[in-house]
């Protein structure tokens, strides 16, 4: 029985490691039902090394229960094969855009074809912020536009052009990190527009997206929106912006990932105490990008915790449903 609900949890983290070639623990992982693996740059020297590092991991799948394998291939300064081409490959969102829609969709068909081509099947992409603030760190050029009605015509086309093609498209940052003067990965940016002003231009692009089911799954950031809540909460651990907000009024039933658990903007908690925040909120999936020992040891905790009844065991198997319908619907062809 423990084994089974580890098995569960464990199927609700994307994890990256360190090498260009995953270890025999990490392949350990994969061979327990581990949920998804995510890659960086440092995974990928070569064509030929990493397309040999995603069989290796794909040979140790559940042909049953495919594993996800995603990236963050964004175009432009979010690019994970930076070593293969000694730089940048793909031109940045906002650059992309002012091309015009046919350079967009050109441009995403040939990123889902790379990807595909190593193996992969996910990318946490579009970026759907609309870039509001001209002081904003982290989002810049990797949004299609200040304009949300832009976003929603750009983001459109690259979703479906993914979906169409074998990759399954994942809307970030929700709701919207496109007014924040802080870098979430190294602190909790604070957004205090209201409602009606989110709704109004930054939780509009996917709520446009959501209504054409043109997204499987979306990311949630680790930002702090007062329209949500009053306590410095991040909306990736705040049932506010998920479950009342994200499902309830916006009827997403798809898939709901963090943003990557190591980051700034989520280290006012433990990992623990995140993780266990986030499954009551509505997290589906949580990203960490290293396979620690203090990554494996929280698993575990998880595992116990819920066994004890101090997690809510109907959040984990409304979780694993699901994930098995996304990788039923997405995966099993690939």
């Amino acid at each position: 029985m423990k084994n089974d609900l580890r098995k569960k949890i464990l199927s609700m983290f994307i994890l990256g490691y360190e090498e260009d070639m995953p270890s025999d623990e990490f392949l350990k992982l994969v061979d327990d039902g581990l949920g998804g693996v995510i890659f960086f740059t440092r995974n990928i020297k070569t064509p030929e090394q990493f397309k040999s590092a995603v069989e290796k991991i794909k040979s140790h799948e559940n042909r049953q229960n495919p594993i996800i394998l995603s990236i963050d291939q964004e175009g432009g300064r979010v690019e994970r094969t930076l070593n293969i081409y000694n730089g940048s490959h793909y031109l940045s969102a906002k650059d992309s855009a002012q091309k015009g829609t046919e350079f967009v969709e050109q441009q995403t068909k040939n990123i889902a074809f790379e990807l595909k081509n190593f193996g992969l099947n996910m990318n946490f992409a579009p970026v759907l912020d609309v870039n509001t603030n001209q002081d904003n760190p982290i989002i810049g050029n990797r949004s299609y536009s200040q304009n949300p009605d832009k976003v929603i015509k750009f983001g459109s086309i690259a979703a479906k052009t993914y979906l169409e093609n074998g990759i399954t498209p994942v809307g970030k940052h929700f709701p919207g990190h496109g007014d924040t003067s802080v870098d979430s990965h190294k602190a909790m940016p604070v957004v205090a527009s209201n409602l009606e002003e989110l709704e109004h231009t930054h939780i509009k692009p996917f709520k446009a997206l959501i209504d054409k089911e043109l997204l499987p799954a979306i990311m949630v950031a680790h930002v702090h929106y007062k329209a949500f809540e009053e306590k410095p909460l991040p909306a990736s651990v705040s049932k506010n912006v998920i479950q009342n907000y994200l499902r309830n009024k916006l009827n997403f039933n798809g898939i709901v990932i963090s943003d990557d658990m190591v980051m700034g903007g989520i280290k006012g908690f433990s990992s623990f105490e995140a993780c266990k925040l986030g499954i009551d909120a509505g997290i589906n999936m949580f990203i960490f990008r290293d396979a620690s020992k203090e990554t494996l040891e929280l698993i575990d905790k998880l595992t116990l915790e819920t066994e004890k009844g101090n997690i809510d065991i109907s959040k984990i198997n409304e979780s694993i449903e699901k994930i098995n319908a996304l990788k039923s619907q997405r995966l099993t062809n690939v």
